[in-house]
């Protein structure tokens, strides 16, 4: 070990590079260990007393500068710590990985540095200073308006069978024509295996191999833009798993958790739903990295916005793990909120031109409603009712939860509503599976079950404020949410695409989208509901229009009484047909699955 060096003025987080690439520092947060030293392909991965790192005066940091590197050359390296740990650069922005590297093929990422098997084990990280170059065609793009987002969420894995950002850029004209205005990326960041959610993180700063190199993601971030698509990156902040070089640093594999003076991570978790490693956000080291990463995605890979999963975990008040726990958890945590303050506040400093914050929170209004007013955006789940509804059961189970009021919010931008995400089955596998029955009208017929999907898809898209669904929804996906497990690789179904019934679902998709990002009136805060019972009605009202949603949500035909905002001629925007209302109480005869959006004047598609 040489003690007592300064870090060299302009020193990063794990490389930076100087002399032109010719040399680089690096640089590792890792107190209270004896001794570190760097091994990698610039001197045979041997344990060399030259290749010592220096620790510095404070105790925190070691690092070193290697020089007579060439420059457009990929070097594999990790730090060897304490005459035992291996362990990969938690900055770095490659991974190599022995067991899974082998499963990524040359289509997806050309070239890839083969793993030095034989003379190390475990992840290891490369570095170059001659990155092959990324030339952004947008500089500048415009963020839709939040009360315009349309956010369409997508596994990349299970999207394309080639599973690849060329692919994804290549398809891009079916999110376009669609009209959705943001894709949600699942996490992209490296991830423990292959076949993964991604919800497993182990390397925060390195795109995971399996979809192909940090370039190819760029390009499809950049294509997006050219399209006035924003890009949401899903990132994983409450935990990581133990890939991560920062569990195992400090790390106990008697008791299989961290130790106790792990800079970042609990020993044991403080709520119910964790999994893998909890950070410990109230921890300065923590803070500083989850920032980090932030800032370098931000700038980077010039992300619009983040979708924090797990939000309601950045807690350090000990709830517990067990299932009893999880009321006490959803209660107002003033901590928890300081902490997500803290962060967006961050943000904001990086980038404050309409970026957007979602939290999966699920925490009680009064804390939902604080965030909120700060600028978050919250996550708004409906499934379960809309599925009651679109199998036609349980005339109580209504979805006026999609709308700001139920929450105490004072906006409709302060939340995401959605009948379907990533987490919740698929409303159409329950229509098939379980829809109910009357007479020969039967929810369980394909086509039936589809048009009851176009009637909530009618509701979801006029609520205002953003909405969000799940990859496929709009061809009426119907394969359950545990084929091959919860998070198996699940049947990329592009054929329905082809079929007459589903692709007809997906055109009320996109004239729904592009009719409310191009009326006024779906942004409307005038409004009112009655989405109780089987027929279930929304009013829209605006100086430009008023409008007002129907549907008998039963199997068996209905008559009901329907407030309009106004008397006159209402034309349903989808079908062209007329009604006249003589009487604001307009009474109304439904067939089952029947549903219409009427307005009052012609509405901009």
């Amino acid at each position: 070990m040489t003690g007592g060096k300064d870090l060299p003025a302009g020193a990063v987080d794990g490389v930076t590079y100087i002399n032109s690439g010719k040399s680089v520092i690096l640089n590792l947060y890792a107190p209270s260990k004896t001794s570190v030293s760097v091994i990698g392909d610039f001197n045979s991965w041997t344990v060399d007393a030259k290749y010592a790192m220096n620790h510095t005066k404070d105790g925190k940091r070691w690092w070193i500068q290697i020089d007579g590197l060439d420059p457009n050359t990929e070097y594999g390296y990790q730090y060897f710590i304490d005459g035992t740990l291996r362990v990969a650069d938690p900055y770095t922005e490659k991974v190599l990985d022995p067991d899974n590297d082998s499963y990524i093929g040359a289509d997806t990422y050309p070239g890839l540095k083969a793993y030095p098997t034989g003379k190390t084990t475990g992840n290891v990280s490369v570095l170059q200073a001659n990155q092959p170059a990324y030339t952004w065609k947008n500089t500048s793009f415009t963020r839709p308006d939040k009360k315009n987002l349309v956010i369409y969420e997508l596994l990349v894995r299970d999207f394309t069978a080639a599973h690849n950002y060329q692919t994804l850029k290549d398809t891009l004209n079916y999110l376009s024509n669609l009209g959705v205005t943001a894709v949600e990326l699942m996490p992209v960041n490296e991830f423990e295996g292959n076949l993964s959610w991604g919800y497993n993180p182990s390397f925060y700063f390195a795109p995971d191999k399996y979809y192909g190199t940090k370039n190819a993601l760029k390009a499809v971030i950049d294509e997006c833009h050219s399209r006035g698509i924003a890009v949401i990156q899903d990132i994983v902040l409450n935990h990581s798993f133990g890939q991560s070089p920062m569990v195992q640093m400090y790390f106990d594999k008697t008791a299989g958790k961290p130790t106790s003076d792990n800079p970042w991570y609990n020993v044991n978790p403080t709520h119910p739903y964790n999994v893998g490693y909890q950070f410990n956000h109230e921890k300065a080291e923590t803070k500083y990295f989850v920032k980090n990463v932030l800032k370098f995605w931000m700038q980077e890979y010039k992300i619009d916005g983040f979708r924090f999963d797990l939000s309601k975990g950045f807690t350090q008040v000990n709830y517990g793990t067990s299932d009893a726990a999880v009321a006490a958890w959803n209660q107002y945590d003033a901590s928890r909120v300081a902490i997500w303050k803290d962060y967006n506040n961050y943000i904001k400093s990086i980038d404050n031109n309409n970026f957007y914050v979602i939290l999966e929170h699920f925490a009680v209004n009064q804390e939902e409603k604080e965030l909120a007013g700060e600028g978050m955006i919250m996550w708004n789940n409906l499934n379960y009712n809309a599925n009651q509804a679109t199998m036609g059961y349980n005339t109580d189970w209504n979805f006026q939860g999609l709308f700001y009021d139920q929450h105490t919010f004072t906006l409709p931008n302060q939340l995401v509503g959605y009948f379907e995400s990533h987490d919740e089955e698929r409303l159409m596998f329950k229509n098939e599976t379980y829809g109910n029955s009357s007479g020969s009208y039967n929810v369980k017929d394909i086509p039936t079950g589809l048009k009851r999907q176009e009637m909530a898809a009618a509701f979801l898209f006029a609520v205002p404020g953003p909405k969000m669904f799940w990859q496929f929804g709009e061809l009426g996906y119907d394969i359950t949410i545990d084929n091959n497990g919860r998070t198996g690789n699940k049947p990329i179904l592009w054929n329905y695409n082809s079929d007459p019934l589903r692709r007809h679902l997906y055109s009320i998709y996109a004239q729904l989208i592009k009719i409310r990002k191009k009326n006024a009136v779906f942004a409307t805060t005038n409004y009112s509901y009655d989405l109780g019972g089987y027929i279930k009605s929304i009013q829209l009202k605006d100086a430009s229009a008023n409008v007002v949603v129907v549907g008998n949500f039963d199997v068996a035909a209905q008559t009901g009484t329907v407030t309009f905002p106004s008397t006159g001629t209402y034309t349903d925007v989808l079908t062209g047909a007329s009604i006249i209302v003589a009487s604001v109480n307009y009474s109304i005869s439904l067939a089952p699955g029947e549903y219409h959006m009427y307005s009052s004047t012609t509405l901009a598609h």
